[in-house]
């Protein structure tokens, strides 16, 4: 029997399985990939398991991803999980620190899940055209900080999505934009990736599942699907 004051489903009972449950109530979860891997798609189907509980989810959208037409394909109770939702949609890397500076006055018992899609989408556009590197790796730091601080003290899920970006020594591998910071903060890393219509999704960590599990699915209208 799962826990529900320790996991928040992921929706999907097959990756329920592989997390022991889902994702943990009181660490970052990181899922990355790249573009069209499903990234969005892993969040939304707990925010649907979230709306169902009563609880208000915060959802930060940098990329734009979020579409209320994929949510109507997903469940006949969108408007159940759009009610529930208080959306974030930052522009520029100084509105998601500004976002992220009053983030803690929005966390109360009522929230039951938070969402950032991505993490990294401005952080990259912002040190494309500026040189204090330094600073905004900074930002970035006191950023996924603050996530890790409300999970632990608000026992509450987050979740959030990471771009990657190709290993120029092994054209094969890639690596997560934000490196070590984001390795280090998060007690579980997804990772997808994706060829055609087939996809795999690897546990890279896990703080108590042993890393290397992996399955393959694929993305239907109801959410995402094992392939068997």
């Amino acid at each position: 029997m799962i826990n529900e004051t320790e996991h928040l489903s992921t929706g999907a009972d097959f990756l329920d399985q592989l997390l022991n449950g889902g994702y943990e109530n009181d660490i970052l979860t990181t899922i990355y990939g790249p573009s069209g891997a499903g990234k969005t798609t892993l969040c939304l189907l707990p925010m649907i398991r979230m709306a169902g509980k009563g609880k208000k989810i915060i959802f930060i959208d940098t990329e734009g991803g979020f579409a209320v037409e994929r949510i109507k394909q997903i469940t006949t109770h969108y408007q159940e999980v759009l009610h529930s939702s208080i959306f974030f949609r930052p522009t520029s890397f100084e509105e998601q620190e500004q976002l992220f500076h009053k983030l803690k006055s929005f966390i109360n018992e009522s929230i039951g899940l938070i969402v950032v899609d991505s993490i990294s989408m401005l952080y990259r556009l912002e040190l494309g055209k500026r040189e204090d590197i330094q600073r905004i790796n900074a930002s970035l730091g006191e950023q996924v900080a603050l996530l890790m601080g409300l999970a632990s003290n608000f026992h509450i899920p987050v979740l959030i999505t990471n771009q990657v970006y190709a290993d120029f020594n092994e054209k094969d591998k890639v690596s997560m934009v934000g490196g070590d910071l984001l390795k280090y903060s998060s007690k579980c890393l997804i990772e997808l990736k994706r060829n055609n219509s087939h996809r795999e999704l690897h546990l890279r960590k896990h703080r108590s599942i042993a890393e290397g599990k992996l399955t393959d699915f694929q993305i239907v209208n109801e959410g995402i699907k094992e392939n068997k």
